[in-house]
């Protein structure tokens, strides 16, 4: 089993939820998270004075699949997430060792 996480921009939350969906994700988890990567902020007008906005709003969506379905999900969310342009995310994929369902005991892929 694998868990990818992948950081993005909020507003193609709802298209990378839809890719997961069509190729048969059931469930995820998503956080509003603020980052900055090579965009290092911008700056930006408040009532006439200029400040920089150092951390970006981004969304983590985390999941957790069974090792078949992984190349399929990553390249749903680079296909829905990509804008082309700087700022667009990442992707991360780490192994997990062990899943267990708090309701009903159920075990790794059973648990997924």
């Amino acid at each position: 089993m694998k868990k990818i996480e992948a950081v993005i921009k909020p507003f193609k939350l709802d298209e990378v939820r839809e890719a997961l969906s069509a190729i048969g994700v059931t469930g995820l988890t998503v956080t509003e998270v603020k980052g900055f990567g090579r965009q290092k902020g911008h700056t930006e007008l408040y009532r006439g004075a200029e400040y920089v906005v150092d951390f970006l709003p981004k969304v983590k969506v985390e999941v957790v699949l069974p090792n078949h379905l992984v190349e399929q999900a990553i390249e749903a969310i680079v296909k829905s997430a990509r804008t082309g342009k700087i700022g667009d995310g990442k992707i991360f994929v780490t192994s997990v060792e062990q899943v267990v369902r708090i309701r009903t005991g159920e075990t790794n892929e059973a648990a997924i």
